[in-house]
């Protein structure tokens, strides 16, 4: 796997420019005429090594959710992944009805690139410790429940670090809880995260750290208070 998986720090900004457009192409294609899109001979040859994306429409300008989808196994190539995941997130989102075309003419299209979800220590004391927002993602297992929140997701919400862990366990469909569980699995994993500025504009890499920092100082002045 290792030999064939390309890790997000791998790649750099003019990838993850491609990708995003390739994601917007691909949406375009489908709705447009059914085709799903197979990426160009000029894409680079390392987007074709096995990797897993999410792909999250947004609305623009307010950055409403309008879709999100994407996979945490490493399957198939980069440059393929950002394709379905693309067509998945506009069309089969279960908590949206399919985007229109007219409609892809006000989102911007964002793309995460994940890294391998790797497990954390069964002990709950350990857990807290094993992330940190901005940075990572999390991946809640038990039995045939699973849920996953993107890095993106705690930043937006300004949650602390025990907050998420909650909140990933709601996902999964599992008491807010959960991770103090040690039969509950807790999975961690790193993402480099790429938008568009405006719909089909330029497009920029997110740093996570400082928007947590920024928006979520609140948070940061608490801690600092003796």
């Amino acid at each position: 796997m290792s030999e064939t998986y390309i890790a997000p720090d791998e790649l750099s900004l003019s990838d993850g420019r491609l990708l995003v457009r390739l994601a917007r192409e691909a949406i375009s294609s489908y709705l447009t005429r059914g085709e799903v899109l197979k990426p160009k001979a000029g894409v680079p040859s390392k987007l074709f090594r096995r990797g897993m994306t999410f792909v999250t429409i947004l609305k623009f300008p307010t950055l409403e959710l309008r879709g999100c989808i994407g996979y945490t196994s490493p399957m198939e190539p980069l440059a393929a992944n950002v394709v379905n995941a693309a067509i998945a997130a506009a069309t089969q989102d279960p908590r949206f009805p399919p985007l229109t075309i007219n409609e892809l003419r006000g989102v911007v299209i964002e793309v995460s690139v994940l890294s391998i979800p790797k497990p954390t220590s069964p002990n709950p004391e350990d857990r807290l410790s094993s992330f940190t927002i901005g940075r990572h993602g999390l991946v809640v297992e038990h039995g045939f429940n699973k849920g996953l929140l993107l890095p993106e997701v705690p930043v937006e919400h300004c949650w602390d670090g025990e907050t998420f862990l909650s909140e990933t366990c709601l996902k999964a469909g599992l008491p807010p809880d959960c991770w103090l569980n040690a039969k509950v699995s807790l999975l961690t994993f790193y993402a480099r995260t790429f938008r568009e500025v405006k719909p089909g504009g330029d497009v920029m890499e997110r740093d996570l750290t400082k928007e947590y920092r920024d928006r979520c100082r609140h948070l940061f002045t608490l801690k600092e208070t003796p």
